[in-house]
Order: C-alpha cells, then structure tokens, then sequence
C-alpha cells in the first residue's frame, strides 16, 4: 500500500515540475537550430521549427493529460497562447517530428470545439494519407526536418506520426485513418519488435535488410510502450488486432522487467548496464505500463514494475523541476551500439512530460491510500 505521504511527495514534485515547464518550452535548442541552418531539407524559415519539433510536442501533451486530469483552465491556457504563436509564424514542412505537436493541438481543437484548431489537423491528417514519404510495404519512412532516412523505420514513429493519425480518425469517425495507423504499428512491428526477447529495435533499414546497430535503446522502446496503449484507447480494434497488440505490448513489458536496473530505473541500452541509466525512458515506460494496466491491457501485478521506478524519478527531480539524467535527441546509432552511450545529458521538454505523465498516472492508481485529485479521470 502506497503512504499518504508517498502522494505528497508526488504532488509537490508534480507541481515543481510544471513550474518549471513552460521556461524549457520555449528554450531554443542551439544545437538544433545551428543544424538546421545547414541541412534544413525544405528550405523553410528556421524560426518555424523552433518551437514546433517532437521535443516540444512531446511537452505539450503532457501538459495536455494534466488539464485532461485536472481541468484547472492554466494548463488549456498555457496550450492554446502556444498553439495561437505559432500560427502567427506558421508550420514548418511536414515529417515525423514536425507532426507531434499535432497530437495534442487535435485534442484542444476537439475540446474548445475550435476551427482555428482543427482546420490545421485536417490538413495535417490528409497529407499524411496522401503524400507522407513510404518504404517498401507502405511504411511511413522516418523522414525528419533535416534527414531523408531513406527506406527507414523507426520506432519513434509510433508516437510522433501514428497517434495522431489515430486521433484524427477518431475525431472525424474516419475508419481509413484509424486502419492506416493500426497497419502502420503492426508494420513496424514487424520489423523492429525482436522475437526473441520482445524489445524493439531502434530501427530497421530496407536497403540493407537490417536493424542497424541492433539496439534495444531505452526512449525508443519507451514510445512503444506508451503508444500501443493510447492507440487501443483511441480505436477499439477487432478483436484479433486488439489481441496481437496487446500480446506485442506484454512481452515488451515482461522482458522490461528482467532487464529493470535494481535502483528501478533502465538503462539507456536496455540489455547493457554499463550504459547510463536513463530518466525519460524511466518515465516513459512507467506511464505506460501504468497506463496499460489501468485500462485494463495489462494484468496489475505489471503495475509492481512501474512502482520500483517511482522513488529514483522524484529523486531526479530538483528543487527547480528540472528532471537530470535525461539524454538528449537520439538519430540512429548505425553502426555500434556505442553511440548511444555517448549521447549527452540534457535538461529537454520530453524529459519533462514524460515525468508529467508518469506522476499523473500514478496518482490515478486506486493503490493511494487518498483519492486522486478532483476531477481528475483515466
């Protein structure tokens, strides 16, 4: 049984947290920035993309599931001032990365019932069907703002692009939406969760036939845990697809618990501890195994997993609301495991959210011995 004092300390690491949000969401990312200035594939005004990538859009949904919890009208607010910015600069071109922050536009746009919303999550969800760069099979090619990957499946996909297909789908009761990104997240299975232990490989490669570097990264596997969840609840499937989704995301989360760290969090190489351990995948896979449970696609006793993560992620948060030990974006590792070891640890939106979202789902566990905060719902 949780303590009651066990949900203080939540709550006060949760509103830290939020405190601290909206100055890293509108942080620049130099380094991203200087990159785009060399290899920004459509040619766009850079300013676009400032404020409008996955790292953001991951932040923002999060930001989104606590209005969703809480209904407190600073959070909606915090939403649409961003979303009303940047229509005043405009969209950057459409890729992977660039259609997150889309995800959580289509859920306000739905709520405020708001045009201004979801004429852009129109466009958005059509030239996705329409125009969105495929591999063999009809994958969508993990095409970003400043590199083609050519032929390439990432597991990153699932959550950046597909959700918010599904959303759309959902949203506008368009059953080609809702099957366009079920296929998408059955392919990509395919080719990136790993028979053998039921991880997912970061990526796979047509024109080599390959998974790359063959590695099981953390973040990467932390999209998959969250998306399949979210996607059942967004488009009940049949009952056959339903079955193979949740049989995907049990092995996942069985081999996620012989692989967990004894501080509870995971490593960035999931099957290498050697390599560092890491707090947005940490988040990331506590939230959705959470999350899965709570709906009902995983069995509770998973739930223990994501419990023996709770005390080292409010650790990891400061007394500013900073979560540490978050690694920065992540392309390929195409070569040698390695590369993942040496990604740099940064302070990011996505860091943020994904803390977000695990502590809210975690007071959403009926294991508190207090009820959840009112007006807040799963």
């Amino acid at each position: 049984m949780v303590e009651a004092v066990q949900r203080a300390a939540i709550e006060d690491k949760l509103t830290k947290l939020v405190n601290s949000f909206c100055p890293v969401l509108y942080e620049d990312d130099e380094t991203f920035l200087k990159n785009m200035e060399q290899k920004n594939l459509a040619g766009d005004d850079i300013r676009r993309y400032q404020h409008w990538e996955w790292t953001q859009g991951v932040g923002l949904y999060g930001i989104w599931k606590l209005f969703n919890c809480t209904k407190q009208e600073k959070f909606l607010r915090i939403l649409t001032e961003f979303f009303d910015r940047q229509l005043q600069i405009g969209f950057p071109a459409l890729n992977v990365n660039t259609v997150t922050p889309f995800l959580t536009m289509s859920y306000v746009g739905e709520y405020l019932h708001s045009e201004r919303y979801l004429a852009p999550c129109r466009e958005t969800a059509r030239w996705i069907v329409e125009h969105f760069p495929r591999t063999e099979e009809d994958g969508f090619q993990h095409i970003t703002s400043d590199a083609r990957n050519d032929q390439e499946l990432w597991d990153d996909t699932l959550f950046m692009t597909v959700l918010f297909l599904a959303n759309m789908g959902r949203i506008e009761g368009n059953a080609g939406y809702l099957e366009e990104a079920k296929r998408q997240i059955l392919l990509h299975a395919k080719y990136l969760a790993d028979p053998e232990t039921g991880l997912w490989y970061h990526g796979w490669t047509f024109r080599g036939r390959h998974n790359f570097a063959k590695a099981f990264w953390g973040r990467g596997n932390c999209w998959v845990t969250i998306a399949i969840p979210e996607f059942l609840q967004m488009a009940p499937c049949d009952p056959a697809t339903e079955k193979t989704l949740t049989e995907l995301l049990l092995r996942q989360v069985q081999a996620l618990a012989r692989e967990q760290d004894p501080s509870g969090m995971w490593h960035t190489l999931l099957d290498d501890p050697d390599s560092y351990v890491e707090a947005s995948a940490t988040c990331g896979f506590g939230y959705g195994i959470l999350r899965a449970a709570h709906t009902g696609r995983l069995d509770r006793r998973f739930e223990e997993t994501a419990w023996r993560a709770l005390a080292p992620i409010l650790e990891q948060i400061d007394d500013e609301g900073i979560l540490h030990q978050v690694s920065y974006g992540t392309p390929m590792g195409r070569e040698s495991r390695d590369f993942y070891k040496n990604i740099p640890l940064k302070c990011m939106p996505y860091g943020q959210a994904l803390a977000i979202l695990f502590l809210i789902e975690c007071l959403l566990d009926p294991k508190l011995v207090e009820p959840a905060p009112v007006g807040c719902h799963s």
